[in-house]
């Protein structure tokens, strides 16, 4: 993706503390290995055991990533984090954990996800991405409908879609654009379905801090119907 038609970045900074010692060795002896490789991405190629694969997009420290991998070893679960210090972290929570289903891409997801087959992944996380809540930084944001347009094309038919965030405009933004595009259908039935954290949700320590303006909303939807491109 050349830098005339890269999109807008959607993060933020891509470094803040210096990395510690043990996780910037983790980084320099498993990072090479733990990477999704250049070109198109196969993901049977990459665990051909696997009965699925997932898409964590933006894992922040990876604490949710390596928990759910950890709780399904038959998944693969491909991990998304441009933030330096995040996938330091990550890479921590994958050797500690002794974790061999996990691959990881660190830098911006469009790219990775322009390069997977067309319903190639049956679950796709959105967890507490950058708000970006000023009203001008809005067109900032991750999720927009030409990013929707290509989580349609990339979750199977019956896969799953779940965004959640702690900032109201968010919520309501996202909820707008993903239930825009008629692939997805939205499966509350009430408040409890987005108020309280799904039975497999991990609470992680930065959901914890609670940085936002209201109480985490957690949006599933299903893929219903083929992908509007």
């Amino acid at each position: 993706m050349s830098d005339t038609h890269r999109p807008l970045r959607s993060f933020g900074r891509l470094k803040s503390r210096p990395i510690k010692p043990r996780q910037a060795a983790l980084v320099e002896t498993r990072l090479p290995g733990l990477r999704i490789p250049t070109g198109p991405v196969d993901p049977t190629a990459l665990m051909p055991a696997a009965r699925e694969t997932w898409l964590e997009i933006g894992f922040g420290g990876g604490e949710h990533m390596a928990a759910q991998a950890a709780r399904a070893r038959d998944v693969l679960i491909l991990g998304a984090e441009p933030f330096q210090n995040g996938v330091a972290s990550a890479v921590r929570h994958i050797d500690e954990q002794g974790l061999e289903n996990v691959r990881l891409h660190d830098d911006d997801v469009r790219e990775l996800m322009a390069r997977l087959p067309d319903g190639s992944l049956a679950r796709i996380y959105i967890l507490f991405p950058d708000p970006w809540p000023k009203a001008r930084h809005n067109k900032r944001r991750l999720v927009q409908a030409d990013l929707v347009a290509e989580l349609a094309r990339l979750i199977q038919p019956g896969g799953r879609l779940r965004f959640a965030s702690d900032v109201a405009h968010y919520v309501d933004w996202a909820l707008e654009r993903i239930t825009a595009n008629p692939a997805f259908s939205w499966t509350a039935q009430a408040a409890a379905d987005w108020r309280v954290p799904p039975a497999d949700h991990i609470t992680t320590r930065y959901e914890e801090k609670r940085l936002g303006d209201c109480a985490p909303a957690f949006l599933d939807f299903v893929r219903v119907q083929p992908a509007v491109l």
